[in-house]
C-alpha cells in the first residue's frame, strides 16, 4: 500500500488474510455495525503482534465490494510497520454488485489492470494480486468464468499473480488460464485445506499441472469454542499438509490463517487471528520435523516468488 518494494523485503508473509471482510451492504447492518474507531482498536493490536512475532507482509484478500478500504490499509501499515498488499478482483461472482456482474470480460480486465498499474480509486496505491472465486454452490457460474478470464488477461498484461477462493472446480479455471496464456505457477488455488472442501479439492492434480496450493485456513479448528462450518480438526489438517510436503510439493505450498482482523456485518470467529501462524502453526511444523530451511521456504521464499511482479 505504501509503494512497490523488493521481494526480499517481504519477510514472513501471511498470504491470505483480511483486514475487514463483509458481504456487500454489511455496512448497513445495524446489529454488527462497527465504528471506524472500534475496527481500528480491534485491528492494530493484531497487526502489531504480527510484526513483533516477525511477520513482514499481510496480503489482504478482500475483493471489490467486500469492504476493501485502501486509505485505512495505508494508515494501518504506517502505524504497525507491516507491509499490506491489497487485491483487485472479486471473492466470487455472487459478491459482485450489478455494475460489475453485468460487465463484459474486457471491461473487467480494464478495471483490474487500472487498479494494478495506475491505482485503486484516488488513493495512489496499487493492487498487488488479483482475487477470483467460485460462487456459492461450488461450481463456476458464467459470471465466475468471465471474472476468471478477465483476471487471467490482467495477470498476463501486468505480471501480478492470481489468488483463488476455493479450488473444488479447477478444470474450467485451468482451461481459461491456458487459453489466455497464463502459466499456472502464477495462480494460488486457495482454501484447499478447509473442512468443507478439502476432500473435493484435487490438490496433487493441480500441482501436477504447475499450480500452487493454498493451505490458508489454518486455525479454523473444530476444537474452537464455537467453530465455523468450514472448521477442521487441527491434526487432520496438519497431517494433510505434512503428507503433501513428504510427497515433494514443498515449493508449491503456501499457508495462511484467513483470519479477519475486524469482521464487517458478522461477529467473526473468536479465538482465531493471523498470529495463529506464529503461536501454533510454526511450532506444530517444527515438532513434526520441518527444519529451518523448510519453514523459510513456506513462509518467505514461496510467497516472495509468487508475489513478485513478472514483467
Amino acid at each position: 500500500m505504501l509503494g512497490t518494494i523488493p521481494a526480499e523485503e517481504l519477510g514472513i508473509v501471511a498470504i491470505h488474510e483480511h483486514i475487514g471482510y463483509g458481504m456487500p451492504g454489511s455496512e448497513l447492518d445495524s446489529k454488527w455495525w462497527k465504528t471506524p474507531e472500534q475496527a481500528y482498536e480491534e485491528t492494530v493490536p493484531k497487526l502489531r503482534r504480527f510484526h513483533e512475532n516477525g511477520g513482514g507482509t499481510f496480503v489482504d484478500a478482500t475483493g471489490i465490494c467486500n469492504g476493501r478500504d485502501i486509505d485505512y490499509y495505508k494508515s494501518l501499515s504506517r502505524k504497525t510497520g507491516v507491509h499490506i498488499v491489497a487485491c483487485t478482483g472479486f471473492v466470487g461472482g455472487d459478491t459482485a454488485l450489478p455494475h460489475f456482474s453485468r460487465a463484459s470480460v474486457d471491461y473487467l480486465a480494464k478495471v483490474f489492470v487500472h487498479e494494478i498499474t495506475v491505482g485503486i480509486g484516488d488513493t495512489g496505491s496499487r493492487a498487488g494480486v488479483i482475487k477470483v472465486g467460485v460462487s456459492r454452490g461450488g461450481r463456476m457460474t458464467d459470471l465466475d468464468k468471465r471474472i476468471y478470464r478477465a483476471a487471467a488477461r490482467a495477470a498476463v498484461v501486468t505480471g501480478v499473480p492470481i489468488l483463488t477462493h476455493l479450488a473444488i472446480d479447477p478444470q474450467p479455471a485451468i482451461d481459461i488460464f491456458a487459453e489466455e496464456g497464463l502459466p499456472l505457477d502464477r495462480v494460488l488455488f486457495g482454501h484447499a485445506d478447509d473442512g468443507l472442501n478439502a476432500a473435493d479439492t484435487p490438490s496433487e492434480w493441480i500441482m501436477g499441472r504447475g499450480g500452487r496450493i493454498g493451505f490458508d485456513t489454518f486455525g479454523y479448528e473444530t476444537e474452537l469454542p464455537d467453530p465455523p462450518f468450514w472448521a477442521r480438526p487441527r491434526k487432520e489438517r496438519l497431517d494433510h499438509f505434512l503428507n503433501l510436503v513428504e510427497k515433494g510439493h514443498l515449493d508449491q505450498l503456501l499457508v495462511s490463517a484467513d483470519a479477519n482482523c475486524s469482521p464487517l456485518g458478522w461477529p467473526g470467529v473468536k479465538g482465531h487471528t493471523v498470529n495463529y501462524i506464529f503461536e501454533t502453526l510454526i511450532p506444530d511444523l517444527q515438532l513434526n520435523g520441518l527444519d529451518e530451511a523448510q519453514i523459510k521456504r513456506i513462509f518467505i521464499d514461496n510467497p516472495a516468488e509468487f508475489l513478485s511482479i513478472r514483467a
